[in-house]
Protein backbone atom coordinates (compact mmCIF):
# COMPACT_ATOMS: atom_id res chain seq x y z
CA UNK A 1 0.00 0.00 0.00
CA UNK A 2 1.15 3.00 -0.46
CA UNK A 3 -0.46 6.68 0.15
CA UNK A 4 1.16 9.74 -1.97
CA UNK A 5 0.37 13.29 -0.72
CA UNK A 6 1.10 16.48 -2.34
CA UNK A 7 -0.09 19.89 -2.68
CA UNK A 8 1.40 21.47 -0.23
CA UNK A 9 2.90 24.98 0.10
CA UNK A 10 3.47 28.49 1.01
CA UNK A 11 0.14 30.44 1.40
CA UNK A 12 -0.32 33.76 2.95
CA UNK A 13 -3.17 34.05 5.91
CA UNK A 14 -6.32 33.60 4.15
CA UNK A 15 -5.35 32.18 1.42
CA UNK A 16 -6.36 28.23 -0.28
CA UNK A 17 -4.65 25.12 -1.30
CA UNK A 18 -5.74 21.56 -2.32
CA UNK A 19 -4.14 18.50 -1.01
CA UNK A 20 -4.20 15.09 -2.75
CA UNK A 21 -3.67 11.92 -1.74
CA UNK A 22 -3.43 9.02 -4.31
CA UNK A 23 -3.49 5.73 -3.23
CA UNK A 24 -2.21 2.88 -4.63
CA UNK A 25 -2.35 -0.94 -3.75
CA UNK A 26 -5.79 -0.94 -2.22
CA UNK A 27 -9.22 -1.00 -3.14
CA UNK A 28 -9.81 2.68 -2.14
CA UNK A 29 -13.98 2.77 -1.71
CA UNK A 30 -12.76 -0.30 1.25
CA UNK A 31 -10.96 2.29 3.04
CA UNK A 32 -11.79 5.45 5.44
CA UNK A 33 -8.98 7.53 4.41
CA UNK A 34 -7.93 11.02 5.60
CA UNK A 35 -5.23 13.58 7.09
CA UNK A 36 -3.32 14.18 10.02
CA UNK A 37 -1.44 17.27 10.95
CA UNK A 38 1.73 18.01 13.03
CA UNK A 39 3.32 21.37 13.79
CA UNK A 40 6.50 21.42 15.10
CA UNK A 41 6.93 20.67 18.94
CA UNK A 42 3.32 19.07 19.29
CA UNK A 43 1.50 15.72 18.71
CA UNK A 44 0.03 14.67 15.63
CA UNK A 45 -3.61 15.56 15.67
CA UNK A 46 -6.32 13.76 13.36
CA UNK A 47 -7.92 16.91 10.81
CA UNK A 48 -10.22 15.01 8.47
CA UNK A 49 -11.54 11.82 7.20
CA UNK A 50 -14.04 10.02 4.71
CA UNK A 51 -15.68 6.65 4.65
CA UNK A 52 -15.27 4.43 1.92
CA UNK A 53 -17.71 5.80 0.08
CA UNK A 54 -17.83 9.38 0.90
CA UNK A 55 -21.12 8.85 2.79
CA UNK A 56 -19.49 10.09 6.09
CA UNK A 57 -17.04 12.74 7.15
CA UNK A 58 -15.51 14.29 9.73
CA UNK A 59 -13.73 17.04 10.87
CA UNK A 60 -11.11 18.70 13.87
CA UNK A 61 -13.63 21.51 15.26
CA UNK A 62 -10.62 23.95 14.23
CA UNK A 63 -11.06 23.01 10.36
CA UNK A 64 -14.86 22.80 10.06
CA UNK A 65 -16.34 25.34 7.60
CA UNK A 66 -12.92 25.71 6.15
CA UNK A 67 -11.57 22.62 5.01
CA UNK A 68 -13.71 19.97 2.80
CA UNK A 69 -12.47 16.61 2.18
CA UNK A 70 -14.00 14.80 -0.62
CA UNK A 71 -12.64 11.50 -3.18
CA UNK A 72 -12.53 10.27 -6.02
CA UNK A 73 -12.58 6.04 -5.90
CA UNK A 74 -12.06 5.89 -9.85
CA UNK A 75 -9.19 7.84 -9.62
CA UNK A 76 -8.00 6.36 -6.11
CA UNK A 77 -7.50 10.12 -4.87
CA UNK A 78 -8.73 11.85 -1.72
CA UNK A 79 -8.70 15.73 -1.82
CA UNK A 80 -8.29 18.55 0.93
CA UNK A 81 -9.75 21.79 -0.24
CA UNK A 82 -8.56 24.32 2.43
CA UNK A 83 -9.90 27.45 2.76
CA UNK A 84 -9.24 30.45 4.64
CA UNK A 85 -5.87 29.36 5.78
CA UNK A 86 -4.81 30.22 9.38
CA UNK A 87 -1.32 30.22 11.03
CA UNK A 88 -2.09 27.99 13.01
CA UNK A 89 -2.66 25.81 10.10
CA UNK A 90 0.59 25.53 9.89
CA UNK A 91 1.96 21.67 9.55
CA UNK A 92 3.20 18.39 8.07
CA UNK A 93 0.35 17.09 6.87
CA UNK A 94 0.07 13.24 6.70
CA UNK A 95 -2.50 10.86 4.32
CA UNK A 96 -3.72 8.28 5.94
CA UNK A 97 -5.52 5.19 5.14
CA UNK A 98 -8.07 2.33 7.39
CA UNK A 99 -10.25 -0.48 6.74
CA UNK A 100 -12.27 0.78 9.72
CA UNK A 101 -14.58 2.66 10.80
CA UNK A 102 -14.67 6.68 10.77
CA UNK A 103 -14.04 6.21 14.97
CA UNK A 104 -11.23 3.56 14.33
CA UNK A 105 -9.63 5.21 12.19
CA UNK A 106 -9.13 8.90 13.91
CA UNK A 107 -6.67 6.53 16.45
CA UNK A 108 -5.04 4.25 14.51
CA UNK A 109 -4.77 4.43 11.05
CA UNK A 110 -3.50 1.18 9.02
CA UNK A 111 -1.25 2.77 6.82
CA UNK A 112 0.65 6.04 6.61
CA UNK A 113 2.14 8.54 3.57
CA UNK A 114 5.20 10.93 3.68
CA UNK A 115 3.90 14.19 4.74
CA UNK A 116 3.66 17.76 2.83
CA UNK A 117 4.14 20.44 4.53
CA UNK A 118 2.01 23.59 4.73
CA UNK A 119 2.87 27.01 5.75
CA UNK A 120 0.68 29.83 6.29
CA UNK A 121 2.54 33.55 6.53
CA UNK A 122 0.74 36.05 8.50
Amino acid sequence: VQLQASGGGLVQTGGSLRLSCAASGLTSSMYAIGWFRQAPGKDREFVAAISGYGRTLSYVDSVKDRFTISRDNAKNTVYLQMNSLKPEDTAVYYCAAGATTIAAFKMRPDYWGQGTQVTVSS
